[in-house]
């Protein structure tokens, strides 16, 4: 009898155990390596972030890719068979993200991107439909460049991009854009994120004498670019990615990267938007726990991408919950059918609505046109 009563209460305890269990959450950033200036903002991001939702705890098991391909795979694979996560974010950078893909798809787990690509989202596959990104698209901030050149006078420009997924996807969407906008391409060339010098490059650049010139990269390499380009003389208007909205790209390029435009997400000048702007409150208040954790001018917009992408968790998990339990293939399922089903959330960098064919749901309404003034970065008015 007591045996009996003893195994009982064993089931009781275990079953009450996975009542419970935590939701496990994996997150992969580039803290080291070419983009540590994304992933350190994401990794810090993450401390920030709920602990519990819906009276569920949240474990958060942060790996660092170290900006590389294959071990961004294989912390991946390690995330999903041994740490049995039910949904993953990240990783920082495109190639990363788009390697993660298959792994995810196969695992049927849901993976929030917090790299820009399109490719990662798109087009819709039986993988891809395990995967959402929070960034804004880069087709959506490359019309938004092409527009602003048109508009300025720009007749011809040279595009100079990473040598990797992210270089290209850019290449491929800015064509369609400059077209549109009856801009001339006179020159495209490309570099690696761990180069030191980009000299052979920008003087082909010079001598298509271009009105303006594109950088399509990432973090403090895009600097290089830029630099070289002042150094050899080159007096017109350079124009970059949203994937350098960092202070430490200021920091880098210093007085080089002057007069520099870009489209970035609202978060950047979240002081500076309009009161009427739908997503300022929800940008000051990152704003605001970012720095009063790490001090003041320190937050990033790559920060922001891994809260947005924490908090589209948040709003997810309820949902999921009344489906099924953490740590199955049940909850798994519902979590992504629950991001899927995401509608008018407003995050830092935009407001989400996600389809069955789009998986980041963001419109203009994620993007601003800004300007580097006096070592600051300025809302175009």
């Amino acid at each position: 009898m007591k045996r009996k009563l003893l195994l009982a209460a064993l089931v009781s305890v275990a079953a009450a155990s996975m009542a419970h269990a935590d939701i496990k959450v994996g997150v992969l950033v580039s803290a080291t390596g070419p983009a540590a200036s994304l992933g350190i903002p994401e990794k810090n991001t993450i401390a920030l972030l709920p602990k519990t939702v819906a009276g569920q705890k949240i474990d958060y098991i942060v790996l660092d890719d170290g900006s590389d391909t294959t071990k961004a795979v294989t912390d991946t694979k390690k995330l999903i068979s041994e740490d049995k996560v039910d949904a993953i974010m990240g990783s920082s950078i495109t190639p990363n993200s788009l390697a993660m893909v298959d792994v995810v798809g196969a695992a049927k787990t849901p993976m929030i991107s917090m790299a820009a690509s399109e490719q990662i989202i798109a087009p819709m596959d039986a993988n891809r439909r395990w995967v959402f990104k929070v960034p804004q698209n880069d087709s959506l901030m490359a019309d938004a460049i092409a527009a602003h050149m048109s508009k300025a006078g720009i007749k011809t420009v040279a595009f100079i991009g990473f040598s990797d997924a992210y270089g290209e996807g850019w290449w491929k969407v800015f064509s369609k854009s400059a077209a549109a906008n009856h801009l001339k391409i006179v020159d495209s060339e490309r570099f690696n994120r761990t180069d030191t010098s980009v000299t052979g490059q920008v003087l082909k650049i010079i001598s298509a004498h271009p009105d303006a010139v594109l950088v399509a990269g990432a973090g403090t390499p895009s600097a290089l670019p830029e630099v070289a380009l002042r150094e050899q003389g080159y007096k017109g208007t350079i124009y970059q990615t949203h994937g350098v909205a960092n202070n430490d790209f200021l920091r880098v390029g210093g007085k080089d990267v002057e007069g520099t435009w870009l489209p970035a997400g609202p978060v950047l000048v979240a002081a500076q938007l309009p009161a009427s702007n739908p997503i300022k409150k929800v940008a000051l208040d990152y704003v605001k726990r970012y720095e009063k954790a790490y001090g003041a001018g320190s937050v990033s917009t790559f920060g922001a991408h891994a809260w947005d992408a924490g908090r589209l968790l948040d709003n997810a998990i309820p949902v999921a919950l009344k489906k099924g339990k953490p740590g199955t293939e049940q909850f798994r399922a519902a979590l992504r059918d629950a991001l899927e089903n995401t509608k008018n959330f407003v995050g830092a960098h935009g407001i989400f609505t996600m389809t069955p064919t789009n998986h980041n749901g963001m419109d203009q309404r994620a993007r601003v046109m800004v300007k580097i003034v006096n070592g600051k970065w300025k809302l175009e008015q």
